[in-house]
């Protein structure tokens, strides 16, 4: 055993991404010693820092590419579900879009058996951590860490579709976050000063020098050091193969998402126990619910092409790479201040009163998951359903920590999700056909057919061409029934010293991209951590 004075720290972060990042900070500003392991690299790639440049860091080694077993839903093709792997984890790759959700996602969290995770509790921290630069009031903040801005650059096709939408019907929303999400408009972000403003800068820098700190990266945690159902420490293996271990004075905080959140848990004899016992793991808690759960947002995008060169092809080659690079470097201006994604929609597409669909566009065909442009001049509206009622699972293949989960994501496998689906790509293809696109030029490549499409053949589309949007939850389930994996102060279930911090804890999915509640996430888990609600 190793002894506690000489080798431990408060508390241990697995995990250097969007929550660990957050609470990390917090802890060490409030006194506290932290060890915090992550699995990738520095964020030191001068590309994570330029906004638009993000999409050259997707499918290098600062991502993860988890790949899903064949998927019945959508023809049986292999899904790719991307996941930071550096410092700011999804913060350093994403597309720096913040949205928090309806208020209704929160309220039904708490009508689900989590108490004091209603809208009315979780607002106060969104607006905590959000600097706001332009809105404030009663929905916003505008002193917090986590700086929100509106685009200094936007490409006339993304200005263009706002104007299309409108001629569709749908009214314009210059504040996503505010009273009524329903809407099209430009969307606010992460950046400040014209530079991604992930966790590990708008939080961890702050503390990076601090000696109450501990930083490392290229760390793979293995598995928990527990004592019976105590959890004591974690055990890592370092980039040159060698292990580790260090123990927690009070807790350990699993901050690794989604996927490699209930990976370390099932590793470690957490989780469902019939799974566990047949790979010749010792079970320490029987979880089922564990790996169980899984939601990601799906889309499947209407394309429009034009003969004209309107579009993103070809600006990031030649001298249109040197000129937008120089005018960057010299002014901090131009189009690699811009997020790529910079406008879209949430609409109502079945009248219930409250957006089921959200449309993501970028001016430019973009393929598949490694989103690479696809050689002609065009735009993708991408159509993407809000609160999916398909769930999936994540388990384990064997008990080698450096194998892959087995990850099975059974998007579009109910009706009501294929149903929803269609209804978005309708409302996109009306879109693409409005006098403010066609007057630039602009036909349908796909899912084409013209007027007389039937919804078999939009669903068919769908299935063919869904792609995730990197938003996978709930696999670590808040809650008190026998399927939740912990409790409303985010403590795993009937285990002591442990805590889970990230999107893994969402009972159901969030009504938009899931950056803003992730952080939101870590604040409350400091605070309870801190107002000592918790195992001492």
């Amino acid at each position: 055993m190793l002894n506690l004075a000489s080798n431990s720290v408060d508390y241990i972060v697995v995990g250097g991404g969007s929550a660990g990042c957050v609470v990390t900070q917090r802890l060490v500003e409030a006194g506290k010693s932290v060890l915090l392991l992550e699995a990738g690299a520095p964020d030191n790639h001068p590309f994570i820092h330029v906004p638009a440049t993000f999409v050259k860091i997707i499918g290098t080694h600062r991502s993860f590419m988890y790949r899903s077993e064949p998927e019945p839903g959508v023809d049986g093709r292999v899904l790719v579900v991307p996941q930071g792997r550096t410092l700011g984890g999804g913060s350093s790759i994403n597309a720096m879009i913040y949205i928090r959700g309806q208020s209704e996602d929160y309220d039904t969290w708490q009508s689900m058996g989590c108490p004091g995770w209603g809208y009315a509790d979780v607002l106060p921290v969104f607006c905590r951590s959000e600097g706001n630069q332009r809105l404030a009031g009663e929905f916003h903040g505008t002193k917090g860490p986590l700086k929100v801005s509106d685009l200094s650059y936007t490409h006339p096709l993304s200005r263009a579709f706002l104007r299309a939408a409108q001629e569709a019907g749908i009214p314009y929303n210059d504040d996503f976050n505010g009273r009524n999400q329903e809407g099209v408009g430009f969307y606010q972000t992460t950046i400040a000063n014209s530079r991604r403003g992930s966790t590990a800068v708008t939080y961890l820098n702050k503390v990076r020098g601090s000696p109450l700190l501990t930083l490392r990266t290229g760390c793979d945690v293995t598995r928990l050091l527990l004592d019976g159902s105590k959890v004591l420490g974690v055990s890592w293996r370092s980039a040159d193969g060698a292990m580790h271990e260090m123990l927690a004075r009070h807790e350990v905080i699993l901050t690794a998402g989604a996927v490699a959140t209930p990976k370390l848990l099932m590793l470690s004899g957490i989780g469902p126990g019939k799974d566990l016992s047949s790979l010749g793991i010792p079970v320490v808690r029987d979880l089922p619910g564990v790996g169980e759960n899984f939601q990601d947002h799906i889309s499947a995008p209407v394309y429009g092409v034009t003969d004209r060169p309107l579009s993103l092809l070809g600006q990031d080659r030649g001298l249109n790479a040197i000129r937008h690079g120089l005018q960057y470097m010299l002014t901090r201006t131009g189009l690699l201040t811009s997020n790529v994604v910079e406008s879209g929609a949430f609409i109502d597409t079945n009248g219930s009163g409250r957006p089921d669909v959200q449309i993501h566009v970028t001016p430019s065909l973009v393929g598949d998951a490694e989103r690479k442009p696809m050689g002609r001049h065009g735009i993708t509206i991408n159509p993407c359903v809000l609160r999916p009622s398909s769930r999936g699972k994540i388990s384990l293949r064997s008990a080698d920590p450096t194998e892959n989960v087995r990850l099975l994501a059974n998007n579009l496998t109910t009706q009501e999700d294929v149903d929803t689906l269609v209804r978005g790509i309708k409302a996109c293809r009306q879109i693409l056909r409005s006098d403010a696109l066609r007057s630039l030029g602009f036909t349908e490549m796909l899912p084409g057919g013209g007027d007389e499409v039937s919804d078999e053949a939009l669903a068919a589309h769908g299935r063919a061409v869904a792609k995730t949007v990197y938003h996978p939850t709930g696999t670590c389930r808040m809650g008190a029934d026998a399927m939740a994996v912990v409790d409303t102060q985010l403590r795993v279930h009937g285990v002591q010293g442990l805590r889970v911090s990230d999107a893994s804890i969402m009972p159901t999915l969030v009504s938009g991209n899931t950056n803003a509640p992730t952080v939101m996430i870590a604040e409350r888990c400091v605070d309870f951590i801190l107002s000592g609600t918790g195992p001492v």
